[in-house]
Formats: C-alpha cells, sequence, structure tokens
C-alpha cells in the first residue's frame, strides 16, 4: 500500500474504530481486553490488522467514559492488570444508530465508486 493509501485507511479508520469495537463487544457475552479485542479484529481482517492496537485503548476508555461500554480491572499473575470491557445497554443503542448512520453512508458512497456507479464510463 502506498503512502496515500495509508493516510487515506488512516482516515477513514479514525470514525469507524468506535463502531467496529462496539459491534466486537456486542458479539460476544464475555467480557474482552484490548489485546483479546486486537487480536479477533486481526483474525477477521486475515491477520493483517486495520487499526493499530494502540489506537484501540483511546478509543476504548472513551466509549466507557460515555457509558457506552462498562469495564473491570483484573490483576495478572503474567504481567500488569487488564482491563477488560463490556458494552452496556446505552452502547448496544448507540451501536444500532451508528450501523444505521454506516449503511446509509456506505450505500451512498457505493452509489459513487461501485460497479455500476453513474460515474463508471461503461454500461
Amino acid at each position: 500500500m502506498d503512502d496515500d493509501s495509508r493516510k487515506f485507511q488512516r482516515d477513514l479508520n479514525a470514525g469507524l474504530v468506535s463502531l467496529v469495537l462496539l459491534g466486537v463487544l456486542a458479539a460476544t457475552d464475555e467480557d474482552l481486553y484490548g489485546y483479546d479485542i486486537a487480536k479477533r479484529l486481526q483474525r477477521a481482517h486475515q491477520g493483517e490488522p486495520i487499526f493499530k492496537e494502540g489506537t484501540l485503548y483511546p478509543v476504548l476508555r472513551s466509549l466507557a467514559a460515555s457509558g457506552w461500554l462498562s469495564s473491570r480491572i483484573v490483576p495478572s499473575y503474567a504481567g500488569p492488570p487488564r482491563r477488560y470491557y463490556r458494552i452496556t445497554d446505552e452502547g448496544r443503542a448507540v451501536l444500532a444508530q451508528r450501523r444505521a448512520v454506516w449503511r446509509d453512508t456506505r450505500d451512498f458512497v457505493d452509489q459513487f465508486t461501485g460497479p455500476s456507479s453513474p460515474t463508471d464510463p461503461t454500461p
């Protein structure tokens, strides 16, 4: 990927990280910690992370501060304590709203960039 494509990906990611994190946490009944979330994202994208692991933690903290995630700290015998996250009912409502916004945005963009977009010169 060239530098321009990396910058475009970073710009897209800035708005999508919270949506994806809410989605990951809504899809499980388990409490998850940051590293586990990062590994799930990496596996979902065939081993290549789209989001850098370090970008996840500030967003997780922000989502928790907004009341959309609950968190708890658990001591770890193999290293520092781990903070586990779980989506709240309010977080699920926000996720539903953001999913709708994402679908509308995706559909709008697809009108112009999809295989049969109006700007496509082929019939």
